[in-house]
């Protein structure tokens, strides 16, 4: 459906308002600045093209041939050595809130298109997507009814105590109505923080508009983020400790109490320690105890290492190359979450859901070369397969601005934002992967295998039953070797059961832990470095392997590095709804379709999505959305189709 499509010679700002029924129209070059086309960028860390050297191989290498032997049913496997079931959209992200507008859009009228496909991607694999927004910048966040150019976010000065430099921000209610309108078109359910930096005025607008606008996609409400560093930050006196943020806590519900604007006071999370202090502490000072009926969850937030020295000057330096080994191989991902197993059985005993409320591969942005990277897709990977498998039930990976090497997706430099596009980071991929491994149902339970004796933790394995039925199991290889002489093969047998006569497999691979750009799920690639629009390229390859029936074994190849997920049952055809990026207000590294092809898309038409509010100028329920396209100056000639589309790819 050609929606709007026009030549508009020497346009200047114009404002087009549409009445209609179908989807939301943006027209916008992504936050760009108009500006002549710079012969030189300066690369950011988002762009960052350091590549390390691979791992050796290990000696002794570990067997290229093993036998898994599975319970065809989870009530034979012993209960400790099962998960609790885990939600499909158990990894999500935690977005930095000074950064929204760099990613989601300058107010609700203006919502970034690859974006949607991004997190439409996760949602139609996992049935939804968590997000939160904070971090460092909630802290000192606060509301004012309007910000110049309508925008919904502003930042503030830098916090000089913040040894990251995080700016604060100010926020106006548009930023509610923003995420709102994302929701309306993909399934993204929010989390959100209340300022904690003066406990005399918790500045709660921030919860009452997120409950009167968002309603049920509000999820969750952080109180206080990593409260253990506060001291250290200089925002709060040198003795402060688990005590006192436990009876701040109880002074915020005091004030969730007496505010009749906020109707639902039972989501709160926290304490969300960083590893200075433990849960436990925390929880000694009655924090479950004396919380639990406003408490909707527990959490935890924890980095593996931090590259704080090289970007600012302070701890210890950290070797890339040296952390690079450390991280590619199953034991590691093992200690990390050993020291949450004691709370995360707290936390189920008080019936509270156990999260990694944020994390990444290192604080302080990442590091060059590793957190980009092939190796960093697995560690990801097997680090939240791991979190699933120790009764955690959900995680967030971090999402910084140009100046990190760990973000899963990057928007354009807002002054090249014409003819660069978006980027996509190693740990997208993780997330994305980890969504198919668990699957829709909300019923999936994990089991690490430990099939391949002491050289697992070059291979880990995991299985996964849905519905109480083994469904799927995951393969990993963490080495690197073009030979072809560390790829394995995994013979499956189901015990108490049948293989089935033939099982689906998806592959996700790289020619080696180091690359940063060629890597693939099941044969197909978001792009490379300001290439991505959040819509796949390529076929999909989905791998039909037959099994052995007789001799009740699947033998399932895995190349050396992969990840393999073998579906064990059919495997359910997954489209996403996309969003069209089509801006031709520039020749260079725009996504274009012609209008032709869009106008006889296969895809779903507006008429077929919801209608709900966009802004808070314009809220019709069960009535038609007001639209609002704001298009820039564009040169003689120019062809402006600005247009969101939803369609099947």
């Amino acid at each position: 459906m050609l929606l709007w499509a026009t030549f508009m010679p020497f346009c200047s700002l114009t404002l087009l308002d549409v009445t209609t029924a179908a989807v939301t129209v943006y027209n916008q070059v992504p936050l760009g600045i108009a500006s002549a086309i710079s012969s030189t960028a300066t690369v950011a860390a988002a762009y960052n093209n350091t590549v390390l050297n691979p791992p050796p191989i290990p000696s002794p290498a570990p067997a290229t041939s093993f036998t898994l032997s599975i319970p065809s049913v989870n009530m034979s496997v012993p209960q400790s050595k099962l998960s609790i079931p885990i939600p499909g959209a158990f990894y999500g992200f935690s977005i930095e809130m000074s950064v929204i507008t760099q990613l989601f859009g300058t107010n609700s009228t203006f919502i970034q298109p690859p974006l949607l496909n991004l997190f439409s991607n996760i949602a139609q694999r996992a049935g939804s997507i968590n997000v939160r927004i904070g971090g460092n910048t909630q802290e000192f966040a606060f509301y004012v009814p309007t910000l110049p150019e309508n925008r919904a976010i502003s930042k503030q000065n830098t916090d000089s105590n913040n040894p990251t430099e995080t700016p604060a921000v100010i926020y106006t209610m548009d930023l509610f109505y923003m995420l709102s309108n994302i929701s309306s078109h993909v399934d993204v359910r929010w989390y959100i923080g209340v300022p904690f930096n003066d406990t005399s005025d918790f500045r709660l607008q921030i919860v009452e508009y997120s409950e009167a606008i968002l309603g049920d996609n509000l999820i969750g409400v952080q109180v206080g983020n990593e409260p253990d560093l506060y001291s250290a930050h200089k925002h709060r006196n040198k003795t402060y400790g688990p005590a006192d943020y436990t009876a701040e806590v109880g002074l915020l519900i005091e004030a969730f109490a007496a505010d009749p604007n906020i109707p639902v006071k039972n989501k709160l999370i926290g304490p969300s320690v960083s590893g200075t202090w433990t849960p436990e502490q925390v929880f000694d000072a009655g924090f479950i105890t004396n919380y639990t009926d406003s408490l909707g969850a527990i959490s935890v937030e924890h980095y593996p290492t931090d590259n704080c020295f090289a970007v600012y000057g302070f701890g210890v330096f950290n070797d890339p190359q040296v952390e690079f080994v450390r991280f590619l191989n199953h034991s590691f991902v093992v200690s990390l979450v050993q020291p949450y197993l004691n709370a995360a059985s707290i936390a189920q005993a008080a019936g509270k859901p156990f999260l990694m409320f944020e994390t990444n591969s290192a604080s302080c942005g990442g590091f060059p070369g590793l957190s980009d990277s092939f190796g960093a897709v697995l560690w990801a990977l097997d680090y939240g397969l791991q979190m699933a498998y120790s009764n955690f039930s959900g995680a967030n990976l971090h999402v910084g601005g140009q100046n990190v090497f760990y973000n899963p997706f990057t928007a354009p430099p807002t002054n090249q934002s014409k003819y660069f596009e978006w980027t996509i980071g190693a740990v997208y991929y993780s997330a994305l992967v980890s969504a198919e491994v668990f699957g829709k149902t909300n019923t999936a339970q994990i089991m690490d295998l430990g099939g391949n004796n002491t050289s697992d933790v070059f291979t880990p394995q995991y299985a996964i039953y849905e519905n109480g039925t083994l469904a799927r199991v995951g393969l990993f290889n963490y080495i690197t070797d073009p030979s072809g002489a560390s790829d394995y093969t995994a013979t499956i047998s189901v015990t108490g059961g049948t293989v089935p006569s033939s099982v689906q497999v998806k592959y996700l691979l790289s020619d080696s832990v180091s690359t940063k750009n060629n890597i693939t799920w099941a044969n197909q690639t978001l792009g490379t470095v300001r290439q991505v629009d959040g819509r796949f390229k390529g076929n999909q390859n989905l791998v039909t392997i037959s099994c052995d029936t007789s001799a009740n074994t699947c033998q399932i190849p895995v190349s050396a590095p992969a990840f393999a997920l073998v579906f064990l049952t059919h495997e359910e055809d997954i489209s996403s709804v996309t969003f069209s990026t089509t801006a031709y207000t520039n020749t260079a590294g725009t996504a274009t379709v012609a209008p032709g092809v869009l106008s006889t898309s296969n895809g779903m038409s507006g008429k077929d999505w919801q209608p709900g509010s966009t802004s808070n100028e314009k809220v019709k329920i069960g009535a038609a959305m007001h639209l609002r396209m704001s298009l820039g100056s564009v040169f003689v000639g120019a062809i402006v189709a600005g247009l969101l589309l939803g369609h099947w790819e």
